[in-house]
């Protein structure tokens, strides 16, 4: 009778079993989970406040926001799916779609050929121009010339193309680059640093939020050489499959006036507090 039992409740259990994976792959099936840094407005950052445009960020407190956000939330949309957003450090973000904790990369991430070694990329969601973001005040703010920063000390984001590219100035006093844009901007205002590389929308938002900071636009042909574009990333060789070829279709559906649109409204409606 103990062993009937047993093998009865073994049974059983094996069929809870059995009903919670099939439940927690049917769940996955309904959801499209994207990682971010929350950390890179405008595209991305953390909020304390629920809005028409934040997203409940998955496992952590509060909400993210921004130009990655809204995208995320229409591509989800346009799938079916709901938006599921967990905070990622960016250096785990790749690992992250590798293990299938996260289905995409939307983040502000630009595909080159290291990254294309472990991720498959969309086509470019967003095109900017590279800036440097210096103090106010300071004599590097009428600089039109990426060469002018020679001699100066000039940092960027670690694992970043716009860490790598300030060895293009030549004699610079290329800085041990940093993990966020945040502990990047302190190093500025500190002046540990003298230059911050960013994308133009960055620094827009940047800007807008520490008035002691301004942007150096770059004559053309005076700029770094660099691809500013930034695509979605997803599974490695995956390209083929169905499920790459649905969320390229979802952002192919969104237009490139409704993209500057979105960032447009996403620069002004990021925290402007330090």
């Amino acid at each position: 009778m103990k062993k009937t039992c047993a093998a009865l409740l073994a049974g059983a259990l094996l069929l809870t079993g059995c009903g919670s994976s099939s439940s927690s792959s049917d769940a996955k099936k309904d959801t499209f989970t994207v990682g971010m840094e929350a950390a890179y407005q405008p595209f991305n950052w953390q909020t304390s406040k629920k809005t028409a445009t934040s997203v409940k960020l998955e496992g952590g407190a509060g909400y993210a926001d921004g130009y990655d956000v809204v995208m995320a939330s229409k591509i989800a949309k346009k799938l079916g799916k709901k938006l599921v957003v967990k905070k990622i450090a960016w250096d785990g973000l790749q690992p992250a779609v590798a293990s299938g904790e996260i289905d995409a990369i939307i983040a502000g991430m630009t595909a080159n050929k290291d990254r294309e070694k472990g991720l498959d990329f969309t086509t470019p969601y967003y095109q900017s121009d590279m800036v440097m973001i210096v103090r106010k005040n300071s004599k590097m703010a009428k600089f039109t010339d990426i060469q002018q920063f020679g001699g100066y000390k000039v940092s960027g984001q670690k694992n970043t193309n716009y860490d790598t590219i300030i060895d293009q100035i030549k004699n610079v006093k290329h800085q041990t680059p940093k993990a966020t844009y945040p502990e990047l901007v302190v190093a500025l205002q500190q002046k540990d640093t003298d230059g911050i590389t960013a994308e133009q929308p960055v620094g827009n938002g940047i800007c807008k939020a520490n008035k002691d900071l301004t942007m150096v636009k770059f004559k053309k042909g005076h700029n770094f050489k660099v691809d500013t574009s930034v695509s979605i990333g997803l599974k490695n060789n995956t390209r083929k499959t169905a499920e790459f070829k649905k969320v390229q279709k979802a952002l192919d559906s969104i237009s490139q006036k409704e993209r500057l649109k979105i960032m447009e409204e996403a620069v002004n409606r990021a925290p402007t507090s330090k």
